[in-house]
């Protein structure tokens, strides 16, 4: 099955609010090597003018997962998750994330292309924080391998 085309312009519901936790941005900036103090210590990020310690910018994705599981299951998608690999990812940040932040994400997918027989699928997920107002936007470009890849 291939990629359903009319998959662009469907957005998904909300995902699940996620609410940043410090320990788990500080396990993610142990992972990603970000040693910037503001990453661990709530010290250093209140003197940096944050609430609580800040997530380096991939953190986003992480909130994003949600959103990315509704599309790959999606029943009409022809997304076959075993031919998926991640080609690109974005961030535009309106402000940083922080621990104490509670987060939603919507989906919508903006663009389904077949190149050399995979297709390459677009989706962004905005996200915002508990009172609405924007935090991220996070652009996915997901390939599916055809047949022949």
């Amino acid at each position: 099955m291939s990629v359903n085309p009319e998959l662009v312009g469907r957005t998904f519901p909300p995902a699940p609010p996620y609410l940043v936790g410090r320990e788990k941005v500080r396990e993610f900036s142990r992972a990603v090597f970000a040693t910037n103090p503001i990453h661990s210590e709530p010290e250093a990020a209140r003197a940096a003018g944050h609430a609580d310690v800040v997530a380096p910018a991939t953190f986003a994705v992480v909130v994003q997962e949600a959103t990315l599981a509704q599309l790959l299951a999606e029943p009409d998608g022809g997304i076959d998750f075993s031919r998926v690999v991640h080609g690109a990812q974005e961030f535009a940040y309106e402000r940083p994330i922080v621990a104490g932040d509670e987060l939603t994400a919507t989906l919508w997918v903006t663009s389904v292309k077949t190149l050399g027989g995979n297709a390459m699928v677009t989706a962004e997920s905005a996200v915002v924080d508990a009172d609405g107002a924007p935090v991220v936007t996070a652009t996915s470009t997901l390939v599916v391998r055809g047949d022949e890849a």
